[in-house]
C-alpha cells in the first residue's frame, strides 16, 4: 500500500489552485523577459534623448496596428492551448467515474466466491473482487507514469503494490503497461465466463467498461503524443518579440511630443513600453504553459491527486479502513 505520508510519483508541483497567483510565481515565469524589455527600452530612450539619435523613431500608428494583430493571434493560440488542458482534465474526470462504475459492476456481477455461498450472501469482498479492483488501481497509476514519462523506478512503488509480484514484474517490461493491464482484466473476465461464473450479458457490460477506460487512455495519449502545432507556438513567440522591439520606437516620439509632462517626459516611455511588452509576453506564456497538460508542470492536470482519490474510493468499497489521506495543496499547488 502507499505510504500515507508520501506524495507518490511527483518530481514537481502540479496545478496551481490558489485564487490569485503569488508574485513569486509571476516573477519566476516572466523575470527574464521583463529584464530584457526594461534594458532594451532604456537603451532606446538613452539613444533618443541624451544622445539625440532620432533615426530610431517610427510612426506610432503602424505599431498600434501590429499590436492589435498580435493580440488576436495570441488569443487564438491561448484558446487552443486551454482546449487541450480542459480535454485532458475531462478525460481524467471520466477515468474517475469509470473506475467507480468498474468497481460497482465487479461487486454486482462477479460472484464473491463460487465455493463459499455464505461469503457471497454476506456481500463480503473476496480475493477475486480485490484483485480486479487493485488491478484497476494499478492501471490508473501506470497511466499516470506513462503520460508523464516518469522513470521505471517509480513502477515498484506506485504500481507493483497493487499487483501480484510476477504480474508486476512482467508488465513493467512492456512499452505500454496500461494497455496490457486492461488486457489482463479482459482475460480474467473471459476465464470467469468460461467457468460459468459470468453470464454473457454481465461479461459484455464489464468489457464495455474496459472499452471506456481504453478510450480515455487513447484520448490522453493523443494529447500527449500530438504536440501543439509548432507553427502557432513559434510565430506567437516571434510576433510578441517583434512587437516588443518596435513598441519603444513608436512610443518614444509620442512621449517626446508631450511637452506638458515636463523636462524628462521622454523617460516615461520606459515604464510604459516595458509594461505593455510584459503584458503581451505574459499572454503568450500563459498559452504556452497550457499546451501540454501531462508534462509535470505547475499548471498541469493533477493526476497524482486524482489517482489518490480513486484509490480511496475503491479501497473503501472493499471495506478497508487503513486508507491513505487525500492529497491537499502544498504551497497552493496540487500534485
Amino acid at each position: 500500500m502507499h505510504n500515507p505520508g508520501r506524495l507518490p510519483g511527483v518530481s514537481k508541483p502540479l496545478m496551481y489552485v490558489r485564487k490569485n497567483l503569488r508574485w513569486g510565481v509571476v516573477w519566476r515565469l516572466t523575470r527574464r523577459s521583463l529584464l530584457v524589455f526594461l534594458i532594451y527600452n532604456t537603451l532606446i530612450c538613452l539613444l533618443y534623448g541624451p544622445l539625440n539619435v532620432h533615426l530610431l523613431d517610427i510612426p506610432w500608428q503602424p505599431v498600434a496596428l501590429l499590436g492589435t494583430a498580435v493580440a488576436f493571434y495570441i488569443g487564438f493560440k491561448s484558446n487552443g492551448s486551454y482546449d487541450r488542458f480542459w480535454e485532458g482534465r475531462q478525460l481524467w474526470g471520466s477515468i474517475v467515474n469509470t473506475s467507480r462504475i468498474w468497481a460497482i459492476r465487479v461487486f454486482d456481477f462477479v460472484p464473491a466466491s463460487p465455493d463459499s455461498p455464505a461469503l457471497a450472501t454476506a456481500k463480503i469482498p473476496s480475493a477475486l473482487h480485490r484483485r480486479l479492483l487493485y488491478r484497476q488501481l494499478a492501471w490508473v497509476n501506470a497511466l499516470r507514469l506513462h503520460l508523464r514519462r516518469q522513470s521505471a523506478a517509480l513502477w515498484d512503488t506506485e504500481v507493483s503494490p497493487f499487483l501480484p509480484a510476477a504480474e508486476a514484474a512482467e508488465l513493467k517490461t512492456f512499452s505500454n503497461p496500461p494497455t496490457h493491464l486492461l488486457r489482463r482484466q479482459g482475460e480474467e473476465l473471459r476465464a470467469l465466463a468460461a467457468t460459468g461464473q459470468l453470464t454473457e450479458f454481465r461479461q459484455v457490460a464489464l468489457v464495455q467498461t474496459l472499452q471506456d477506460l481504453l478510450n480515455a487512455q487513447g484520448g490522453c495519449e493523443r494529447i500527449k503524443n500530438t504536440p501543439f502545432p509548432r507553427q502557432y507556438a513559434f510565430f506567437s513567440f516571434l510576433f510578441v518579440w517583434i512587437f516588443a522591439a518596435l513598441l519603444p520606437l513608436g512610443l518614444v516620439e509620442e512621449f517626446d511630443s508631450r511637452q506638458a509632462l515636463g523636462q524628462y517626459h521622454v523617460w516615461l516611455m520606459v515604464p510604459f513600453a516595458t509594461l505593455v511588452s510584459w503584458v503581451f509576453n505574459v499572454m503568450e506564456v500563459v498559452g504556452h504553459t497550457s499546451e501540454n497538460p501531462f508534462e509535470n508542470d505547475i499548471y498541469d492536470v493533477p493526476m497524482t491527486t486524482i489517482c489518490r482519490s480513486i484509490e480511496i474510493d475503491l479501497r473503501e468499497l472493499l471495506g478497508e479502513t487503513a486508507l491513505p489521506p487525500k492529497i491537499e495543496p502544498v504551497q497552493d499547488v496540487l500534485y
